[in-house]
């Protein structure tokens, strides 16, 4: 008797043992499918594109590359076509992110403020960005064209010009037009997370503000703006990751030209990739954009880190 009691508290010390087991690691239990998955996806074939880096792998040579080393990167460091790649991508990004803020940010106020018809019209506003981004560059692409456009046509009608413009067929006016396209798609998305976070705002504090006498401007720029600083931030970040890596605007609308003026880091490697069929030196261009990104990415999150401390 007394040793089969003895039997049953073992197996209840080994049964609560082996719960106590997995309750500690529930989390990650929970989180394997997750990150397997992340790695299958995601992780293997950046180690992939990795190791192809490290070959001089063109079509002619396809089945039996040769192995080079670093020296994809050493060229890349020289070429002169991704540098300017680089710093058209710089700009574009720069530009872009900045103006889709602040007309995402005076969206999002006007958004903010109670009317009939503002669930409506919040609906609405994401028509812009749910089109794929290749569609878009096409539409534009007709909107944008020197002899049909309506853009040349209305400018012209309003005596803002007085002849049509080649907009995509000419340095300068061919980057900006990019910008105004994407700006035009990517600001709803904006606009919407910024509304997310106006609405976090506690009342409390505009109560507060009325009760002294604060005026809208200083409501903003001492409650609302400080308020809406890490919201800002995740927005920033979403945005600088997707404009840098920007493909389908641009090669939608002017294929990268003229003369490789509006030329991203994304549009260089896909050529690289697909129209010279240099798989090796592809992969160096894409491992190099994913290095920017990520390096952005953690100066972002740090920004974000200091802004919650603070």
């Amino acid at each position: 008797m007394k040793l089969s009691n003895n039997t049953e508290n073992l197996k209840k010390r080994k049964t609560g043992f082996k719960e106590g087991i997995v309750e500690r690691n529930l989390g990650y239990i929970l989180l394997a499918p997750a990150v397997i998955t992340i790695g299958i996806i995601a992780i293997f074939p950046i180690l992939k594109t990795f190791w192809y880096s490290l070959f001089d792998m063109q079509l002619q040579n396809i089945t039996s590359p040769r192995f080079i080393g670093i020296d994809n990167y050493i060229k890349l460091s020289q070429d002169t076509t991704f540098l300017q790649s680089l710093r058209n991508t710089v700009y574009f990004s720069v530009l872009s992110v900045i103006l889709e803020l602040l007309i995402g940010f005076i969206a999002a106020l006007l958004m903010d403020l109670k009317f009939k018809g503002r669930a409506f019209l919040r609906a609405t506003i994401l028509i812009p960005w749910a089109i794929p981004g290749i569609i878009i560059a096409l539409i534009f692409q007709y909107m944008f064209n020197d002899r049909l456009g309506i853009i040349n046509v209305m400018l012209i009608k309003f005596h803002l010009i007085n002849s049509p413009v080649l907009w995509l067929g000419t340095k300068g006016y061919a980057m900006w037009s990019v910008i105004v396209v994407d700006v035009w798609k990517q600001v709803p998305f904006m606009a919407l997370i910024l509304v997310a976070g106006l609405q976090m705002i506690p009342k409390e504090l505009y109560e507060s503000c009325d009760v002294d006498g604060a005026t809208y401007l200083e409501k903003l720029f001492y409650i609302t703006i400080p308020q809406m600083k890490p919201v800002i931030m995740v927005a920033l970040l979403f945005r600088t990751m997707g404009a840098f890596k920007v493909f389908d605007t641009i090669y939608g609308l002017t294929g990268g030209g003229p003369g490789n003026s509006t030329s991203s880091i994304s549009v260089y490697a896909y050529k690289t990739l697909f129209n010279d069929l240099d798989f090796g030196y592809g992969s160096t261009i894409a491992i190099a954009t994913f290095v920017i990104i990520f390096i952005l990415c953690l100066g972002y999150i740090k920004l974000l880190g200091t802004e919650k401390e603070d």
